[in-house]
């Protein structure tokens, strides 16, 4: 059997993704464009509950041009997931229509497990698959953080409505944040973990993988990197010890200060202490967490292979 060409759309809070790839009746994945534009969709939805319409207005014109890139490539399959600040907005209806105008697909707006399947399955096509399970892979998003664990497919599962936008918009408003913020966003995390704990088992983790934007940007960081360059921080393994401090020293930055980092995004200089928080928080407490079962987690991989990964495999 022949390859099948596909398109892979992951629209989040706050950036929008495309995969275009060719993928082998075996699973193995050709890339032939992969893309990213930063809309904040999100922007607001947390207060308000809706997507506002200068972010919906962002987002369409965003999939307006991965239509024509989809169409030029010769993409005979697509797909388009949403996640967790659509899953959020009560007017989604609106931005679903748009999508399906400009697209020609209806988007998806999948839940948080299935979010969770989707980013274990991209993260252990990668990688991370060269590391010991079972892991627990984590999928840092603006709106929500998927943690999922499992060797070969998920066993376990949660999204916690924590993210590096939801956090920024809930708490930290001062530039650099205040103590007093920092430590209000602690305590929902923390809260957040908690919660998950009972889902998830955190302690059973040979191999912690981080996903998504927050978690590259820290690990760029981590690195000393000039410029965000991908192939070089695929894969990375990092001691917990230097993601902890690459963490602290992010969120400790004023957003000028983050701008001047040659590999930060511009769109995403704003949340990035929100991400780094979430990141450093989740790291620690897995760690503790393994600990407490026995064991010893070090180290920290990096997966640029994520949730988008995942959608163009679903799509073969």
């Amino acid at each position: 059997m022949s390859s099948t060409r596909v398109a892979a759309v992951d629209c989040g809070t706050n950036s929008i993704r495309l995969l275009v790839a060719d993928v082998a009746p075996d699973g193995t994945l050709t890339e032939l464009d992969r893309r990213m534009q930063i809309v904040r969709l999100g922007q607001g939805v947390d207060r308000t509950g809706e997507l506002a319409p200068e972010a919906l207005a962002r987002t369409l014109t965003a999939s307006g041009e991965y239509a024509k890139i989809a169409a030029e490539l010769g993409a005979t399959r697509t797909r388009f997931v949403a996640t967790s600040a659509t899953r959020d907005a009560r007017n989604r209806d609106v931005f679903a229509e748009g999508v399906r105008a400009t697209l020609g697909v209806v988007p998806e707006v999948i839940t948080g497990d299935e979010e969770a399947a989707l980013s274990f399955r991209g993260a252990i096509s990668g990688e991370a698959a060269s590391h010991p399970g079972p892991y627990l892979v984590v999928d840092l998003g603006g709106g929500s953080t998927e943690l999922v664990h499992g060797t070969t497919a998920p066993d376990a599962a949660v999204s916690m409505d924590v993210g590096s936008v939801r956090l920024t918009e809930r708490h930290l408003h001062s530039d650099p944040p205040t103590a007093t913020e920092v430590d209000r966003a602690r305590a929902d995390v923390d809260a957040a973990l908690d919660a998950a704990s009972a889902v998830v088992p955190l302690g059973r983790t040979s191999t912690l993988v981080g996903l998504a934007g927050s978690v590259t940007s820290v690990t760029a960081h981590a690195l000393g990197l000039d410029a965000y360059r991908r192939e070089e921080i695929n894969g990375t393994v990092l001691g917990v010890p230097q993601v902890l401090a690459a963490c602290e020293d992010l969120l400790g930055r004023t957003r000028e200060q983050r701008l001047d980092l040659g590999f930060m995004h511009p769109g995403r200089a704003d949340v990035i202490g929100a991400g780094a928080l979430v990141w450093a928080q989740v790291v620690a407490r897995v760690r503790d967490d393994v600990a407490a079962s026995g064991g010893e987690l070090t180290q920290v991989v990096t997966s640029e292979s994520d949730i988008l990964d995942g959608i163009a495999l679903s799509l073969a």
